[in-house]
Order: structure tokens, then sequence, then C-alpha cells
């Protein structure tokens, strides 16, 4: 288990703030994710409690989807639409445990990491609509993501970090990242890390500056 539960995570600066009641009016019911606070701030420990629970097999990946498309989007109007059509085709979750396969294991190395970039790139395997590497980063970092441990650890890469990140982090700045560019940028992260002496995802939220 991940251990936010109750603790504001270093270089959070505030919760997002949906509309719930929007929210769940424009989602399938059996893709509602009940772990979720109804006071309508939700903050990453919210979300990481909900990949905890799919993890353990109590819930499923169009719940955790739900939850993360909730915190990622916000109370942005067309987020509940967007987050409607990329369930929609997945109705039985298949694409998205498939995805999440490698990154749900104890310990996912670089290579499992790499793996399930890959998957949800490809329209074979994982694509869905309206959940591109901004997006699916978001779910691999929430599902993948293990506190306390150190080294390459997976992180959000969406344009607000592409367009903050130094040269050498390896990513260019634009919407779309090769799976290379992700990792690249997850170790140089790592790295950060390891010299400021803070988790990786500290990193994250200290060049994404906006979000």
């Amino acid at each position: 288990m991940q251990t936010t539960e109750g603790a504001v995570l270093p270089g959070e600066r505030a919760p997002v703030r949906p509309n719930m009641d929007r929210w769940r009016a424009g989602l399938p019911p059996d893709a509602w994710p009940d772990t979720l606070p109804v006071s309508g701030e939700i903050w990453r420990r919210d979300v990481f409690a909900t990949a905890d629970t799919y993890r353990a097999g109590s819930a499923t990946a169009r719940q955790l989807l739900t939850a993360v498309l909730i915190w990622a989007y916000g109370p942005i109007g067309y987020g509940p639409w967007r987050a409607a059509r990329s369930l929609d085709a997945d109705p039985d979750g298949k694409r998205l445990a498939y995805a999440l396969e490698a990154v749900s294991a104890p310990a996912p190395d670089e290579d499992a990491l790499g793996a399930a970039y890959r998957r949800f790139s490809d329209p074979d395997h994982s694509r869905l609509p309206w959940l591109g590497p901004g997006l699916f980063t978001k779910v691999l970092y929430f599902v993948g993501y293990r506190r306390g441990v150190g080294g390459v650890q997976p992180l959000i890469l969406d344009r607000v970090v592409a367009g903050w990140l130094p040269a050498e982090a390896g990513v260019g700045r634009r919407n779309g990242w090769s799976s290379e560019e992700w990792l690249a940028y997850l170790r140089w992260a790592a790295e950060q890390a390891r010299v400021r002496g803070v988790e990786p995802d500290a990193v994250e939220m200290a060049v994404a500056i906006d979000r």
C-alpha cells in the first residue's frame, strides 16, 4: 500500500476541486470509484488510495481510470464527456488492465514501465480515445509509483511538465512523446531526487509550477 493516506504529498500545493455531481451524472455507474471523497476536494493521496484498491483486486480498471481522470481534468467542463468516451471504448476494462499488468507488480522496473507506455500508445493493445500520453502517464504514475524506494519511478508527463523541463531531461516540448523520451525523463528525475534528497514525484511537482 502507498503510505499517503491522510497526508498531503511534499510539493503538492492544492487539491483539485471538480464538480462531483456533474462527474457522477456523466459517467457509467459501474465506473464510479467509491474510494474518492465526496467533499469535492481531491488530493493525489485520494487517487493513490484508488490505485491501491485496484492492485489489491477491490477496484476495477475502469474505476481506477475514472479516479485518475477526475483528478486530471478537475473542474474543466469537457472532462466528463472525454472521460466517458475513453471508458466507452473499453467497456470491460480489459485494454486498461493489459496496459497496467506490468506496473501493477510490487517493483516495476524500467522494462515494465517502457512496455506499459508502449501498450497505451498501441491501437492494437490499449490505446483509448482522448487518452494520450499527458493522461495515461498519470494512470501509470498512480498505479506504478512506489514511494520510499527511490530510483526510477513512473511520473506524469504532460504539456505543462514538458514545457518546463530542461533540455537535459531529454523531452521535446510538444504534446506526444516516445517511450524512450519518457524513460529519459524518469532517469533525470530520479537523479535530481537523489541529489536533492526528495521523492521523484516532488521533482515533477516542482517542475510543473502551474499545476
